[in-house]
């Protein structure tokens, strides 16, 4: 069973989260008109084998995102931060 740690609440059950996208994939600036752009960061998706860093959302918690890093290949679970810690780093 997939265990992910919330930064704020704790250690949880998967299903108390919500799968958001691909945290690695850069998103197009601010008020950018490239219509292609968008299309390729909201349409199109990589499907990695291995480490991965996604965004996830605590639906049944805090509501708060998340990026947290997961192996797709084996469903370990790594490091969970909120947006802003990794933004920063």
């Amino acid at each position: 069973m997939l265990r992910i740690t919330c930064p704020l609440c704790g250690e949880r059950d998967y299903t108390e989260f919500r799968y958001g996208g691909d945290a690695s994939k850069p998103r197009p600036a601010h008020g950018t008109s490239d219509s292609a752009a968008w299309n390729s960061y909201v349409f199109l998706f990589d499907n990695p084998k291995g480490s991965h860093r996604e965004y996830w959302q605590h639906v049944l918690g805090c509501r708060r995102w998340l990026v947290l890093d997961r192996n797709t290949a084996t469903n370990a679970v790594g490091e969970s931060r909120l947006p802003r810690e990794v933004a920063s780093k």
